[in-house]
């Protein structure tokens, strides 16, 4: 785990400490040219406010309203961008190459 996924973590129990809603998105594949490794880590609260990154901000807005929709529901998601989607070319994932994010609400105590 590199500094930068620590700080991601203690971000997640330090907002979660606060009260806040959370989820936790990851990049779980990659293929072609993706813009951010598997690993990759994103953290956002209920009210859209986020850290990290999961494509290098090509589709961190896609992934924070999924994200809201995750918190909501408590249900985790997976979410696929790529060039042969539609949706990727809408939200910026114009590099070539697909992701998969799992994005998971935090639930319990911090």
């Amino acid at each position: 785990m590199s500094a930068n996924d620590a700080s991601l973590l203690a971000k997640a129990n330090d907002w979660v400490s606060e009260g806040r809603k959370v989820a936790l998105a990851t990049v779980i594949e990659t293929w072609g040219s993706a813009p951010q490794p598997v690993g990759s880590q994103l953290v956002i609260d209920g009210n859209g406010n986020f850290e990290g990154s999961v494509s290098g901000g090509c589709v961190e807005g896609a992934v924070v309203t999924e994200a809201l929709e995750a918190i909501a529901s408590g249900k985790p998601k997976v979410l696929s961008f790529g060039v042969a989607d539609e949706t990727a070319w809408e939200v910026g994932l114009a590099c070539g190459g697909k992701i998969r994010v799992y994005v998971d609400p935090v639930t319990g105590k911090a």
